[in-house]
């Protein structure tokens, strides 16, 4: 029986839940940094360290390959530890982290070796900070509130996508590229004191402290085969992970901000400015959400937003210098419309058929298989795309984009779903 921070009566009005309003707005500050950095690390490689598209390819792979190495035993112990902590030492961590890019250049020590290695460090923060975060809310929320927390999250990062890379682009303008870095340090600096005044508990429903505790390598194989032992799961991670292989945050965006600025022509501050007129399809996609799982129902739904979130890659390779570059905004607001009713959708069912005591561990493993795939692609785009040519490069993606909801069409679980989690927010 899930122990919930809300009672029933309450359940309906999120808007009056302190702490779930202190927890989205946590994530908001510090999605609105994290976007900014995004945006501004490949450009500070580009344009303060001279890198090629291979060396900005290996940047992107190094904050992402963390989720690899290191998400399933991160799994267990979010299970053991409280949930809430982890966010705030993690925000804490990354930080201190984060810091030490504007003080090295300050120092003229600024260099690719350290851009990975805090990119790394970052990112094996970021592992726990995001498989604890999403363990969180159940803890904080109604089953039934799961669907409509989550969409206000998503929110959330709509508006981060919204205003990061327009606010990275300005002010990588008016002022030196690594200093904008401190926006984001200042962002988890935020984001640590909300989610410390967060009361709910209990964070985490692991083991009894008077149980024996168990074998590490026992609880990571009872998250893999929860996650990979259920057909809903399993298309789920497979769908997601040739999505983040092809998709943004992988090959894509190793091979992005090099065609942007060096075959289209642009400036940072045009990139931004063309990055979020295209960033709104993410809020467009959280706010239609609802009605589109109502019309077609949920399954239909992922399968068309999963399609949606990589296909329109074909237009960012025929995008040219001028007028066309409008393409790339067009393709990103569709690609992040696809996104965000995707993510909303799989997130909630996920959360609503795992048992509260396997949350971390679900996640974990789920991390494991669609995150891991992100490292992965932007090496490999980086590198192709030094070898073969971005526009080529662009070109092979778009043509693989038909096979990513391959997993979803073929597991009737989900290709017959029509209501669910999702389609009560």
């Amino acid at each position: 029986m899930d122990s919930k921070a809300t009672p029933t009566a309450d359940r309906r009005s999120l808007w009056r839940h302190r702490d779930f309003t202190l927890l989205w707005a946590a994530q908001t500050v510090s999605q609105i940094g994290s976007q900014i950095t995004f945006f501004a690390i490949p450009v500070i490689a580009l344009t303060v360290l001279n890198a090629s598209t291979t060396q900005v390819g290996l940047l992107v792979a190094a904050e992402t390959l963390p989720f690899l190495l290191v998400s399933l035993p991160a799994g267990v112990w979010v299970d053991r530890w409280d949930r809430r902590r982890i966010l705030i030492f993690t925000d804490v961590g990354r930080m201190v982290v984060l810091a030490t890019l504007p003080i090295a250049y300050l120092f003229d020590m600024l260099s690719i070796g350290l851009m990975l290695v805090v990119g790394l460090l970052v990112g094996v923060q970021t592992v726990f900070f995001d498989i604890a975060d999403q363990a969180f809310l159940p803890s904080v929320v109604e089953t039934e509130d799961i669907p409509a927390g989550n969409t206000r999250l998503e929110v959330s990062r709509s508006i981060a996508y919204l205003g990061g890379p327009s606010l990275g682009g300005l002010l990588i303008q008016v002022l030196i590229a690594p200093f904008v870095l401190l926006f984001n340090v200042a962002g988890y600096l935020v984001s640590a004191v909300l989610v410390s005044m967060i009361t709910s508990r209990p964070a985490t429903t692991g083991p009894e402290p008077a149980a024996p505790r168990r074998r590490m390598a026992t609880e990571i194989g009872e998250g893999l085969r929860f996650v990979f032992g259920n057909r809903t799961l399993r298309a789920i991670a497979m769908c997601t992970a040739l999505m983040n292989l092809i998709g943004l945050g992988g090959a894509l965006t190793a091979l992005l901000v090099v065609f942007a600025l060096n075959d289209l022509d642009l400036t940072p501050g045009t990139l931004g400015l063309i990055l979020t007129l295209g960033n709104a399809g993410a809020l467009l996609g959280a706010m239609v959400n609802a009605r589109v799982v109502r019309t077609l129902g949920l399954g239909p739904t992922l399968v068309g937003a999963a399609l949606l979130a990589v296909l329109p890659i074909l237009l960012i390779a025929s995008a040219g210098p001028g007028a066309g570059s409008l393409l790339v905004s067009v393709a990103i607001g569709l690609m992040l419309a696809g996104i965000s009713v995707y993510n909303i959708n799989q997130i909630s069912l996920r959360q609503a058929i795992t048992p509260t005591e396997l949350q971390g561990r679900m996640n974990a493993s789920m991390r494991f298989a669609v995150w891991g795939t992100l490292p992965l692609g932007a090496a490999i785009g980086g590198v192709l795309g030094d070898v073969f040519g971005v526009r080529p490069m662009l070109w092979v993606l778009g043509s693989l984009a038909a096979l990513v909801c391959l997993p979803l069409l073929l597991t009737r679980e989900i290709r017959t779903l029509r209501t669910g989690p999702a389609g009560k927010g």
